[in-house]
């Protein structure tokens, strides 16, 4: 008798501890903007009261990288290339025993197209010219490849506030012969206005490169990188750590540029990424 009055009770507790205690590793799950462009960034968040862990998740094969949002939130920026195709890509996100499945759409996006008469040298390189951009193509591969912890703080901001001259994603013919697609944006800016870090970060790169000119590199962690090309000085030197609005440079129209302006770009892991979107997110 006392043996079934110890069952009882047993299971009395345990119905009142499951009705009290909120489950193992619940957990909700989403993706913004659900809708995005070709070379867009997006954010995954991932919230709940048991996030003791962090999540899990890859898209296409590359994990992303969380980082906490708050005592019960994790967040993870990533990115689809240009090439991308339109349709809905399915993000899995495990936390311990729990799996959920979101979504996101990669819309069909018309990238405008322009036409450029350049002096034929800059269209054609010569062997040496060649030689020297495939070595500084080499380095800057390394730079992507280094995934390292966060640095960034809050949402990210546009180093110039100043017009878009040449938006992301544009095809650019040269002199009727050769295609480029421009995978940063170009600011307007007058020579030696100041420019400013779009975040918190490491400086990683501070040299003359044949296209970029005086070109900087900030490693945001978490495997984003925003590039700052075309200066005329720099304000930095690698190993400096930087806060979000620091002046990093000035405008200026050093390597192939035909006049003052700012390139800015922005990798996320490894992936060439529109600025733009990632000054949407909501961090």
């Amino acid at each position: 008798m006392q043996k079934y009055r110890f069952i009882i009770i047993l299971s009395s507790l345990l119905l009142i501890l499951g009705a009290t205690l909120p489950p193992a590793y619940a957990m909700h799950a989403e993706v913004l903007p659900s809708r995005i462009s070709p070379g867009d960034a997006f954010v995954v968040k991932v919230e709940g009261p048991a996030l003791s862990a962090s999540p899990e998740a890859a898209l296409a094969g590359t994990p992303l990288h969380f980082t906490r949002c708050g005592d019960d939130c994790f967040e993870a920026i990533s990115a689809f290339g240009l090439d991308t195709r339109p349709g809905s890509y399915p993000i899995t996100v495990k936390v311990g025993g729990a799996v959920t499945e979101i979504h996101i759409a990669v819309m069909r996006t018309d990238f405008p197209t322009i036409s450029l008469t350049l002096p034929e040298k800059e269209v054609i390189l010569s062997q040496r010219d060649l030689d020297r951009a495939k070595r500084e193509q080499t380095l800057l591969e390394s730079i992507w490849q280094k995934e390292t912890p966060r640095l960034w703080k809050g949402d990210f901001i546009l180093p110039l506030p100043t017009e878009i001259s040449t938006r992301f994603g544009c095809r650019r013919v040269l002199n009727k012969k050769r295609v480029s697609v421009h995978k940063g944006i170009d600011m307007r800016g007058r020579r030696g206005e100041p420019v400013k870090a779009c975040n918190s970060g490491k400086v990683v790169l501070a040299e003359n490169l044949f296209f970029g000119g005086n070109t900087v590199i900030l490693d945001h962690g978490t495997g984003i990188y925003s590039i700052y090309m075309h200066l005329s000085k720099f304000d930095v030197q690698p190993g400096d750590m930087v806060s979000k609005g620091q002046t990093v440079g000035l405008v200026g129209s050093t390597g192939r540029a035909t006049g003052p302006h700012l390139h800015f770009s922005m990798k996320v892991l490894d992936v060439s990424t529109n600025p733009i979107s990632l000054t949407r997110l909501p961090l």
